[in-house]
């Protein structure tokens, strides 16, 4: 119980400290721009400081829950490139989700458990039976804020192997964009312009795919029986 108050406290003082300290404004586009030949040149002279502790950033920011994990997938195309940036933000941001999912799982469960028992009991019956194929569905369409589907299906029975493989599987298209859209920071305004239309209905037709694959594969096998 107290190592569940511990991380709660934790948790909270994060938060508080994200708006007193005014977090949002540095990890904001308009404060990057500002700086960015500062910081490209700081990069350079010293790569592998940066990278690391730009990984471990975006695990806090993610695990953590704090808004500006997009801003930073931008700002890893602008530093990094597509290649490096794209494997540095996939691993952080998986890692940080299941740092936020296990700390959802380790405080919340019991809680929720409590409350609502039976309509959790069916949800968890539900993903144990497709619960890749939910959350590979949830990770790919980006009108989902991946830290509401980190903090619920902590609160579930899915296994943390699976919801890190699919969850790294599932945010990787989009991560690719947004690294991809970051090599030309200096002229993206808000990273709301860089969801149009046609990029969600990809999305959310990728997402409805393995679904669509296994409807197929049980008319098949239904067929031969």
């Amino acid at each position: 119980m107290m190592k569940k108050v511990i991380l709660a406290l934790v948790l909270l003082g994060a938060l508080v400290a994200y708006f007193v300290f005014d977090l949002g404004q540095i990890l904001s586009l308009e404060s990057f721009k500002a700086s960015q030949a500062d910081i490209v040149a700081a990069k350079d002279a010293n790569p592998v400081l940066y990278i690391s502790g730009f990984f471990l950033v975006y695990v806090a920011v993610t695990g953590l829950s704090i808004p500006g994990a997009a801003i930073m997938t931008l700002v890893a195309g602008a530093l990094f490139g597509v290649l490096v940036g794209t494997i540095i933000v996939s691993f952080a941001s998986t890692i940080g989700a299941t740092l936020a999912f296990l700390s959802a799982r380790f405080v919340l469960r019991d809680w929720v458990q409590g409350q609502f028992g039976e309509r959790l009991r069916a949800i968890d019956d539900g993903l144990e039976k497709d619960g890749a194929f939910y959350l590979f569905t949830l990770r790919l369409i980006p009108v989902f804020p991946f830290f509401v589907i980190n903090l619920l299906m902590g609160l579930t029975r899915i296994k943390t192997r699976t919801f890190f493989w699919i969850s790294q599987l599932g945010m990787l298209p989009a991560t690719i964009v947004f690294v991809n859209a970051g090599t030309q920071i200096s002229l993206i305004e808000s990273t709301a312009g860089l969801l149009s239309p046609a990029l969600i209905a990809s999305f959310v037709a990728l997402a409805f795919f393995p679904w669509a694959a296994k409807g197929i594969v049980a008319l098949v096998q239904r067929s031969r029986g």
